[in-house]
């Protein structure tokens, strides 16, 4: 059966590559989008007020298979192949490929090579730009002057995937959110992965599936090893070390640091069992 988080299919309309494979009325070929906003919310459906089901980040490619009258286009991200309503002015024709990406949790682009300067945009962690050429302490892009520290190559690859989660340490709980302004446990994974090129899917569900070896339970809560992914219903975290654990949580509304075995008997005591110890 197909996952309709993952299916840009819906009664009345499906992407033009699903037909013969899916049931719908109309079905058409899809246009390229690229993300233009600092970070844009997907929803599961077109209202403001409708759940976020993930964010997706200035640089992404979209594809679009509707954009209503109300401002609000529905399509599938490129990256993760989430699908979802995006709203259509966070969305643009592509530009050039992205050379770089934000390589720090935030980072603030200015109009000019002054940081005495108004900023423009704030923008997070994966964003993508495209460098122009550089110019003293700045990248000069197209989102305007970043510090050049900041950015790195879109092919340079973060070492330890566990040190950069690490550096959301106390950033807020936010359902679906992929920034340090908020994220949910399974956005903290993917956006750590991801940094060091590890393709990685976007709901906890799925990573489970697609992440890693499966380490035999429950001798692997006693055997952790730093980067193992430990699983619950609906819930991920990172080991740090064999008794410490990192994760997105609604119980502290931040990302903790705790230790492994106070963590998994809350959670028990909550009425749910670790499902599995992935290790990648």
């Amino acid at each position: 059966m197909n996952d309709p988080r993952l299916t840009p299919a819906r009664p009345d309309l499906a992407a033009k590559h699903l037909e013969g494979q899916v049931e719908a009325t109309r079905f058409v070929e899809g246009e390229a989008r690229e993300v233009i906003d600092a970070q844009a919310p997907m929803r599961c459906a077109p209202a403001p007020d409708a759940m976020m089901v993930t964010e997706a980040l200035k640089g992404e490619r979209v594809t679009i298979y509707e954009a209503n009258d109300e401002g609000w286009s529905w399509g599938q991200l490129d990256g993760d192949g989430y699908v979802g309503w995006l709203p259509s002015n966070a969305l643009v024709t592509p530009g050039p490929v992205p050379t770089h990406r934000v390589a720090v949790l935030r980072t603030l682009a200015f109009p000019g090579p002054d940081i005495k300067m108004p900023p423009v945009e704030m923008l997070s962690l994966g964003a993508q730009l495209v460098v122009i050429r550089e110019e003293g302490r700045f990248a000069v892009s197209t989102a305007g002057y970043v510090p050049l520290s900041h950015v790195a190559p879109v092919t340079d690859r973060a070492s330890d995937f566990v040190a950069v989660a690490e550096r959301f340490l106390g950033a807020p709980y936010w359902w679906g959110g992929k920034t340090s302004l908020g994220l949910d446990c399974s956005g903290l994974v993917q956006l750590s992965l991801t940094a060091a090129g590890i393709p990685c899917p976007r709901d906890s569900d799925m990573q489970e599936k697609a992440l890693g070896t499966a380490q035999p339970l429950p001798a692997a809560l006693g055997n952790l090893k730093r980067g193992d992914l430990v699983f619950w219903k609906a819930h991920v975290a990172i080991a740090r070390d064999a008794t410490t654990l990192l994760h997105a949580n609604a119980f502290h509304m931040m990302v903790q640091s705790e230790p492994a075995a106070e963590c998994i008997t809350r959670i028990r005591a909550a009425g749910s069992d670790v499902t599995s110890v992935k290790r990648l």
